[in-house]
Parts: C-alpha cells; structure tokens; sequence
C-alpha cells in the first residue's frame, strides 16, 4: 500500500551531494514529492527533508541506500514519529473585482493565511501551513478563482518533537 513518507538526511555540505541524492533516487526510479536542504548550525553538514509516496518494501530500500551513501551522515524515518512539518506556499489571485477581493481577504482569514501584497485587482497570500491545509486552501481558490490563480509552494522541512524520540534508519 502506498503511503507518504518523510525523512531527513543530516549530509556532508558540499558541491553536487544534493545532485547526488536526487541523482540516486531518480536513477532507481523513486519520485520524490518534495525536497528541502538547508545548511546546520554546524557549517560542514545540511540537513535535508524528502518526502515521497511509497510502499513498505521500497521505503526500506530507499533507506538502505541512503545509508548507504558515502555523505549521507544519518538517515532519520520521521514517518512513524511525531515531528512538526509545514509546507511554504505563496498564492496569487489575479483579475479579481472588488468583491471578489474582499471574497479572497474572508478565505485568507478562514485559512489563517497571510496577505502580504495586494493591488487593486491581485492579491498575494502566504500560506505555512501543512501540505493538507496547503491543498485544502488551493483547492477552495481554484473552484472560485479558476485560471486566476498562480502558485509556488516550497518542499516541506520537518523536525522531530522534543520529548519523543524518532526511530531512526
């Protein structure tokens, strides 16, 4: 059965190990959903969030490869554990009339969602927020504002919670 999964990768801070990683699991056909690096506080190491759909059986393989893996340092399965995970997403709503801005001001509120620009007929939200909050508020923009709307969204970065510990790979 497939399932959305979630890892994190603490690896070597160098030129092409985020090439690498995509590199080795395109090249054993995995697909990822989404990928986030970003440097530690330690400057020779980053730390990486993956997430990605798949079976049990792939997902064990996915990690014996990882571990595997000259600079990766630690692989952490944070699909089991209780971590905090958001998702960056900027929305724009463009062409819209005076109410309908005012109908997009509502569902940013409702959604706990941020405007950060408008003009007199666009508006610009930021949303942080689950990948599922993330999805649920699009999917609302688009049934309204359909062919009006424009997105980017950012991979998801996760973090374990402080007093449980994740099991690791």
């Amino acid at each position: 059965m497939l399932k959305k999964r979630c890892i994190s990768l603490f690896v070597e801070n160098e030129v092409g190990v985020l090439a690498y990683i995509s590199g080795l699991l395109s090249g054993k056909s995995y697909n990822m959903d989404s990928l986030t690096v970003g440097p530690t506080l330690d400057p020779t190491i980053s730390r990486m969030t993956i997430m990605l759909t798949s079976d049990d059986r792939t997902f064990e393989q996915i990690k014996k490869q990882l571990n595997r893996s000259v600079p990766v340092i630690k692989v952490v399965d944070f699909t089991r554990g209780d971590i905090f995970m958001k998702e960056l997403m900027y929305v724009k709503v463009m062409g819209c009339t005076d109410k309908e801005m005012k109908r997009v001001a509502k569902m940013a509120q409702d959604h706990d969602t941020s405007i950060v620009e408008s003009v007199s007929d666009s508006v610009l939200l930021e949303c942080v927020k689950t990948e599922a909050a993330n999805d649920k508020l699009l999917s609302a923009l688009q049934r309204e504002f359909a062919g009006r709307v424009e997105i980017v969204r950012g991979g998801t970065v996760a973090i374990e919670a402080l007093d449980v510990k994740t099991p690791e790979s």
